[in-house]
């Protein structure tokens, strides 16, 4: 489902014009044909290795370092260009930081990564961070 978005206008009282307030996005809660929304709501079945009230974390199934995690919010969000609550987007990466804590990442570190749109790599339209490490990393990463 598209992001759909609109420009919230009222009157200005003294001059009658059009005053913008605010511009408004409105992201469905869950979408159908999602895979990562199916996987959030239990739909799809996969092996969860850590969850808190806004996201979840799961292996990826095609890992890219010895350490390949996807952190994803549980409601639909296409891309981090379209996130807009900062507590929902908190909690997805401080759900990121517990799983590098978890896997024993801290001390040697890892990457957090988010790809957006076609040009950014984005193979799934549902925002996700990817946990990786177990390995060094190069630079530049693309």
């Amino acid at each position: 489902m598209p992001v759909r978005t609109g420009a919230a206008l009222r009157l200005d009282p003294v001059t009658s014009s059009p005053r913008h307030l605010a511009t408004l996005t409105y992201i469905p809660p869950m979408t159908d044909s999602c895979l990562f929304c199916k996987i959030a709501s239990g739909a799809v079945p996969v092996t969860l290795i850590a969850q808190n009230d806004h996201a979840v974390a799961f292996r990826d199934i095609a890992p890219k370092a010895p350490v390949h995690v996807l952190v994803i919010p549980r409601r639909h969000i296409p891309s981090i260009a379209q996130a807009t609550d900062q507590a929902e987007l908190g909690a997805v990466a401080a759900l990121a930081a517990e799983v590098a804590r978890q896997e024993g990442l801290e001390q040697a570190g890892y990457r957090v990564v988010t790809n957006t749109g076609e040009d950014g790599g984005q193979s799934v339209a549902h925002l996700h961070f990817h946990v990786l490490g177990g390995r060094a990393m190069g630079w530049p990463p693309g």
